[in-house]
């Protein structure tokens, strides 16, 4: 028995190695393929990365979704604004190139990251801010904890709403943890990046991903260890911290316009859409009958011309 127990704990450490080891080979390769191309700033502490876009006009703070990084908006929205807007695009606390701060899967510190950002390279002056699916809810927890610094909201499949049981994969559930967390994040990069190219279009559905779409929103990014528990940890706590927040929408009082596809297979948009509708006085829902959870992808045309309308309603309004 005590030969059989030591040769399991050699095999053990011997597999954790070679884990390690090939994560941190997958790691330099991507920060080569997927550099910092953006400002670093420090918030209370911890550097926050964007990516900045145009050099005048009104500013817009746009915030992506789980498993991705700032370059999610590089080839979207920003081309379609940057001659005109100053486009500030977020890597939010542990994704891409920020750093992360204790507690950062709260969607109070959160938004304290951004609120920090936007008052660094936009002292001020208040911002569009732009949220496509869980950066949704920090873009509404930043005008919840920030108001001065939001002029309106543009919303792309958030979610909002405490969705009850489930919704949180097996391997975010195992990534999340303290002690096996760490050790399992490792394994990300083996299996991760050939699993998210072959089921992309899942997230697309019910259109298809466009082919060079992991390549240029730098995806890869999200399998290096400490990105990928960051990942998992923010997915895990969503739930609860968003039972917290929701009750205090209707506080709320910039304009508001929510992007929500009908075919949306990530999160129900009658539960989060058809919920916030009602909480917010001054909204806008646009439903999209052919779009799923990428709206910006589907419609960056309309999406940009939300963000433009916000900009000119609030500057009316202060002249």
């Amino acid at each position: 028995m005590k030969l059989v127990t030591l040769v399991f704990f050699i095999l053990l450490t011997a597999g954790v190695t070679s884990a390690c080891v090939h994560s941190a080979i997958y790691t330099e390769r991507a920060e080569d393929r997927w550099p910092a191309i953006g400002t670093k700033v420090d918030v209370n502490g911890k550097g926050v990365h964007v990516i900045r876009e145009g050099d005048q006009g009104p500013v817009v703070l746009m915030i992506h979704g789980a498993s991705a990084n700032a370059r999610e908006f590089t080839t979207t929205l920003s081309p379609r604004l940057d001659d005109n807007f100053r486009i500030l695009m977020a890597d939010r606390p542990g994704h891409g190139y920020s750093a992360r701060p204790d507690d950062g899967e709260a969607l109070g510190v959160q938004a304290a990251q951004m609120a920090g950002a936007l008052k660094a390279l936009a002292p001020g002056e208040q911002a569009v801010v732009v949220g496509h699916s869980f950066g949704g809810a920090v873009a509404l927890r930043l005008a919840l904890d920030h108001p001065e610094l939001v002029k309106g909201l543009v919303l792309l499949a958030p979610v909002t709403h405490d969705w009850g049981s489930g919704g949180v994969t097996w391997y975010n559930q195992a990534a999340g943890p303290p002690i096996v967390g760490p050790l399992f994040s490792q394994l990300a990069p083996i299996a991760g990046p050939a699993q998210v190219k072959a089921n992309i279009d899942d997230v697309f559905n019910p259109n298809d991903a466009p082919d060079d779409y992991y390549a240029e929103s730098g995806i890869g990014l999200l399998f290096r260890p400490p990105v990928f528990r960051a990942n998992a940890q923010d997915v895990n706590a969503l739930k609860d911290e968003l039972a917290a927040q929701q009750g205090r929408y209707p506080t709320i009082d910039v304009p508001v316009i929510l992007f929500s596809g009908a075919e949306d297979t990530v999160i129900n948009p009658t539960l989060h859409a058809g919920k916030i509708k009602h909480q917010i006085e001054n909204f806008t829902l646009v439903p999209l009958a052919d779009s799923g959870h990428m709206p910006h992808h589907d419609y960056g045309a309309e999406v940009a011309e939300a963000i433009r309308k916000l900009a000119r309603e609030t500057a009316d309004q202060s002249s």
